[in-house]
C-alpha cells in the first residue's frame, strides 16, 4: 500500500468529454483515441499506476465507454482503478461525482488529472501530491513562452510574463479542503475552469509545482500529431525516470 505520510491518496481522472474539437461525432470520446497504438486513457493511467504515491484511481467516463474501458484496463495491467463511474454534464460535475465515491471518501489526499493529458509522468504526479500534502493544495504549471495579452474594452493589457503561469493537471488537495471548495462552488452556482480555482475562492493558498511543456492537453487534431511526435519508446509507459 503506497501512502504519503500514512495518508491514502486517490486519483480522480475525468474522461467523460466528447471529441467535438477533434472533428469527432458526439458519440466519440477523446479518451479512446489511439496514441502510438495505445488508447489515450490507458497512456494517462499508466503513470498513475507506476506512481508509488497513488493508492487508488476513480475513473469518470461517458456511460457508453465504461464496458470498453473496463476491458482495456484488464488487458493493460492497470490495477489501481477501483471504480468506473458515469460523469456529469460539465467537467466540474464529473470531478464532483468522482470525489463523492466511496474510494475518494477513504482518501486523505485527492489528485485530479485530465484523461487527455497522456504524457504526464509518475515523477510529476509525485511532486504535486507531495506539495499538496505539505501545503493543502498544489497545481502543476509552466511559464508561458509567449507574451500574454489580456483583452479589455478598447484594447489589451500586457501582464508581466515573469508572474504568469499556465495551469495544468495534476492538481492535488487535502480532502477536507477540496470538500469545502466543492460545497462552496455548488452553493454559489460557480463553474470553474480548473479545480484549484474552487480552492482559491476560499482564500486558501495553492502551491505551484513546475510542470512540463510535454504534459499537454489533447484538444485538437494538431495536439494529437504533436503528442505522437513526443512519444519515445524509452518513455512509453511514463513511469519514474
Amino acid at each position: 500500500m503506497a501512502m504519503v505520510d500514512g495518508t491514502r491518496v486517490c486519483a480522480i481522472v475525468p474522461a467523460a468529454g466528447a471529441g467535438a474539437r477533434m472533428g469527432r461525432t458526439a458519440a466519440a470520446s477523446k479518451a479512446l483515441l489511439t496514441l502510438g497504438g495505445v488508447p489515450v486513457v490507458v497512456r494517462t493511467l499508466q503513470p498513475f499506476e507506476a506512481a508509488v504515491e497513488v493508492d487508488d484511481i476513480v475513473l469518470v467516463l461517458r456511460p457508453a465507454d465504461i464496458p470498453v474501458v473496463r476491458s482495456l484496463l484488464e488487458g493493460a495491467g492497470i490495477n489501481k482503478v477501483r471504480e468506473l463511474i458515469t460523469g456529469g454534464a460539465e467537467r466540474q460535475d464529473s470531478v464532483r461525482l468522482g470525489f463523492s465515491t466511496r474510494t475518494a471518501g477513504a482518501a486523505g489526499i485527492v489528485v485530479v488529472h485530465d484523461a487527455v493529458r497522456p504524457l504526464v509522468t509518475a515523477e510529476l504526479i509525485g511532486r504535486v501530491i507531495g506539495s499538496a500534502a505539505r501545503s493543502g493544495a498544489a497545481v502543476a504549471a509552466v511559464r508561458p513562452k509567449d507574451t500574454v495579452k489580456i483583452e479589455k474594452e478598447g484594447g489589451f493589457d500586457t501582464p508581466d510574463r515573469a508572474r504568469c503561469w499556465l495551469a495544468q493537471t495534476p492538481q492535488a488537495f487535502r480532502r477536507e479542503l477540496f470538500a469545502r471548495a466543492i460545497r462552496q462552488a455548488a452553493g454559489d452556482g460557480f463553474l470553474g475552469t480548473d479545480d484549484v480555482t474552487l480552492v482559491e475562492r476560499l482564500g486558501a493558498a495553492v502551491s505551484l509545482v513546475e510542470g512540463s511543456y510535454e504534459n499537454m492537453k489533447i484538444t485538437t487534431p494538431g495536439d494529437m500529431r504533436l503528442a505522437e511526435a513526443l512519444i519515445r519508446p524509452e518513455n512509453d509507459h511514463h513511469g519514474p525516470s
